[in-house]
C-alpha cells in the first residue's frame, strides 16, 4: 500500500514525486535501475523562455506553429509560462547546465524562432537533469524507489484506478493499492526497427492505461528525428539536431545540400519536414537506399569534441570524426506525441489515473513535437499532476493475494518482436498509405493470435508493444490526411475541414472518433 504510486523514474516520474512527498508515502516504480529512461538519453537540450513576456509569447508561437494546427493552446501556455519556474527549481537542486563566462549559454535548434536551448555537458542535458531530480528524490522523505520492477496492469474498481499489479526481480505478481496511479513511463520507440530508444521504451504505461479503459489520443503522430547514425550493425545512435543548430549540413549521395528544395529554413526546418526529405534523398531510382550525410566540415570556430562529447565519443568508437568526415545518417522513431489523454492536470479518463510526460497526451506538441521541447514537458506536466493527485480522496483497500508467474518464452518472444518491428518500420513509419496499414492490421491480427502467455518481462514487453502498434496503425488508417508527422502518400495534403481535430480510441470504442 502506498498513498500514490507513480510508474516511471525519468524526469516526469521523478518531479511528480518530489511534489507528492509532501502529502503522503510516494512509491516510484521503474522496470530497470534507477536513471535508465528516455531522459537518460535526452542529448539536445531543454527549452525554456528565460527571456521575458516577449520571448515566452515566441515560445508558445513556435509550438504552436511546429504542431501543424493540431497543439491545444491552453496546454503550450501552460508549459512555456510555467517552464521557467521550474527550470529554476532544477538550478536550485545542483542540476550544471552549460555556462559561458558565467552565464547560461543557450543555443538554437529546428523551428526555434530565438536561442533558447540549455544543454549540460554539451550533449548530455536529460542525463544531468535526471541525476539531480535522482538525487533530491532521494534526499526527500516518503519517497521510495523500487528498481527491476515490471507493472502489469491498473487495478480498476467502480470506474476508479485503485492500484496496479507489478511483476518483481523474483518473478512474483504483487499488488500494490494507492490512492491514486500516476503513469510517467516513458515512450514506445521499441515498437519500430529503428529507433534511438532504448530497450526500455516499450509503450508499457499506454497499453496498460488502454486495457484499463482508459482514452488513448494522437497515437498516428510518432516524431522520426531525421538524423540518427546510419552505419550496418551499429545501433541508430541519435545525432542531436544540436548539431544542425551549429551549422551542420545535410548532403545527398551526389554530394548536394538539398534542404532549399523541401523549406526555408533548410537544417532547422521542422523535424517531419526534415525526416522525410532525408528518406526521399534516400530512395534511388531503382529502389536501391542512397546515403544521406551530415557535413560539419565547414564549421569552424568551435571545438567539436568540447560541445559534442557523448556524439564525438561515439563515433570515434566507429572511426568517424565530426568537422572531418561525411556522417551517414537516417530517420528512427524518436518521440511519441500521442498517448493516454489528459487534461492540463493529468487526469487521464479514469478516475483517479494520471499520466504526464511522454505516456500522456494532453495535445501540447499536437501533430509535431518542437524540438527541445520533451524535457520541459516532463517537469510541467509532472508538477501539475502531483498537485492535483494530492487532492484525491482517501480509498478503501482491498486485499488481494499475491500469485507467481512461471516460465520463460524469450525466444518465442524475440521472433515475434522482430517481425513487428520490421513490418511496423515498413508499413506505419514515416511514410504511410491505406494499402501498407491495411497489411499491417492484418499481420498484427496475425500476431496477436500467436503471442504467447505473459510469464515475464519480455512477454509482457510483446503484448504492450503489440497493444501500441495496433492503436498507431487503427489511428493512422484513420486520418485520411497528412499532417505533421503523420504522412499519407495516398492523402499528402491536410484536410482541415475533417481532421483538425484529435483522434480518440479506447478499448470500448475501437472506433476512432475525432474530436
Amino acid at each position: 500500500m502506498a498513498d500514490f504510486v507513480v510508474v516511471g523514474a525519468g524526469i516526469a516520474g521523478l518531479r511528480a514525486a518530489i511534489g507528492l512527498a509532501e502529502a503522503g508515502q510516494v512509491l516510484v516504480i521503474t522496470k530497470e535501475q534507477l536513471g535508465e529512461s528516455n531522459t537518460q538519453y535526452a542529448q539536445g537540450g531543454i527549452a525554456v523562455a528565460l527571456g521575458g513576456p516577449e520571448d515566452v509569447s515566441l515560445h508558445l508561437e513556435d509550438t504552436v506553429s511546429a504542431g501543424d494546427g493540431l497543439v491545444h493552446r491552453e496546454a503550450a501556455k501552460v508549459l512555456v509560462e510555467e517552464g521557467p519556474l521550474r527550470v529554476e527549481e532544477l538550478l536550485a537542486w545542483g542540476t550544471g547546465f552549460d555556462r559561458e563566462n558565467g552565464k547560461l549559454m543557450l543555443t538554437r535548434e529546428g523551428a526555434h524562432s530565438r536561442n533558447r536551448i540549455l544543454h549540460a555537458h554539451g550533449d548530455a542535458t536529460g542525463a544531468e537533469i535526471g541525476r539531480s531530480l535522482l538525487a533530491h528524490a532521494r534526499s526527500t522523505k516518503n519517497i521510495t524507489l523500487l528498481e527491476w520492477t515490471m507493472c502489469v496492469d491498473l487495478l480498476v474498481e467502480g470506474g476508479e484506478v485503485r492500484g496496479l499489479t507489478v511483476l518483481d526481480r523474483n518473478g512474483h505478481i504483487r499488488t500494490i493499492w494507492a490512492r491514486a496511479v500516476l503513469l510517467a513511463s516513458g515512450g514506445a520507440g521499441q515498437v519500430y526497427s529503428d529507433t534511438t530508444n532504448p530497450a526500455v521504451a516499450t509503450g508499457d504505461g499506454i497499453a496498460m492505461a488502454y486495457r484499463a479503459g482508459a482514452e488513448i489520443s494522437d497515437m498516428e503522430f510518432y516524431q522520426f528525428h531525421p538524423t540518427a547514425l546510419s552505419l550496418p550493425g551499429v545501433p541508430r545512435f541519435l545525432l542531436s539536431e544540436a548539431l544542425r543548430g551549429e551549422g551542420a549540413y545535410l548532403r545527398n549521395a551526389n554530394g548536394e545540400r538539398f534542404m532549399e528544395r523541401y523549406h526555408p529554413l533548410l537544417e532547422l526546418a521542422p523535424r517531419d519536414v526534415v525526416a522525410r526529405a532525408i528518406t526521399r534523398e534516400g530512395m534511388g531510382a531503382h529502389g536501391e537506399t542512397l546515403p544521406v550525410y551530415l557535413d560539419m566540415r565547414h564549421v569552424q570556430g568551435m571545438d567539436l569534441h568540447q560541445r559534442f562529447p557523448g556524439i564525438s565519443g561515439f563515433l570515434s568508437k566507429h572511426g568517424l570524426e565530426l568537422g572531418r568526415d561525411l556522417i551517414p545518417v537516417r530517420p528512427a522513431a524518436h518521440y511519441l506525441m500521442g498517448g493516454v489523454r489528459t487534461d492540463v492536470d493529468g487526469r487521464a479518463s479514469l478516475k483517479r489515473l494520471y499520466a504526464a510526460g511522454e505516456a500522456a497526451c494532453t495535445g501540447v506538441h499536437g501533430a509535431n513535437r518542437l524540438a527541445s521541447n520533451s524535457l520541459l514537458e516532463g517537469l510541467v506536466f509532472g508538477a501539475r499532476a502531483a498537485e492535483a493527485m494530492r487532492e484525491e480522496p482517501e480509498a478503501a483497500v482491498s486485499s488481494t493475494s499475491d500469485a507467481q508467474l512461471a516460465g520463460n518464452s524469450a525466444p518465442a518472444s524475440d521472433n515475434l518482436l522482430r517481425s513487428l518491428q520490421q513490418m511496423m518500420w515498413q508499413k506505419a513509419g514515416l511514410l504511410r498509405d491505406a494499402k501498407g496499414l491495411n497489411a499491417a492490421a492484418a499481420t498484427l491480427e496475425q500476431i496477436r493470435a500467436q503471442l504467447p502467455p505473459a510469464t515475464d518481462r519480455a512477454t509482457l514487453e510483446l503484448r504492450n508493444l503489440h497493444a501500441v502498434a495496433e492503436l498507431i496503425v487503427t489511428s493512422a488508417l484513420a486520418r485520411e490526411e497528412s499532417r505533421g508527422a503523420h504522412y499519407r502518400n495516398d492523402f499528402p495534403r491536410k484536410d482541415d475541414e475533417r481532421f483538425q481535430k484529435h483522434s480518440v480510441i479506447s478499448r470500448e470504442n475501437r472506433l476512432v472518433k475525432f474530436e
